[in-house]
């Protein structure tokens, strides 16, 4: 048998209780409402901890800025690539991926 110990409420609280608790003793309907706050509680830390498939904002921008420089490192490769076998580029060729490389290199820079 379990230990009983004496709470005192305000009258206004019991009779919220009483009112509310059906056929709950008022032990067992006070027990019904805690027991539901410590599980709703408990839902809602599990809930604010972050997912594995959540990417935050400042991953989203590294991710970003990689994939820029990665694109950066590939033009750059593929201009130097051309002149190195001795093709030379096409002025309005050699302009364009002039043009992407100096937008690129401002959007890092932004």
């Amino acid at each position: 048998m379990s230990e009983k110990r004496m709470l005192v409420v305000e009258a206004d609280l019991l009779r919220k209780i009483d009112e509310n608790r059906g056929d709950l003793s008022r032990s067992e309907f006070i027990d019904l409402l805690i027991e539901g706050q410590l599980k709703e509680r408990e839902e809602g830390a599990k809930a604010a901890a972050p997912a594995d498939d959540i990417v935050t904002r400042e991953e989203f921008v590294q991710f970003q800025e990689g994939a820029k420089e990665l694109l950066r490192s590939f033009l750059d490769f593929f201009i130097n690539y051309g002149l190195e076998l001795g093709r030379e580029p096409k002025d309005e060729e050699f302009e364009q991926l002039s043009r992407k490389l100096r937008a690129m290199a401002r959007s890092h820079h932004d």
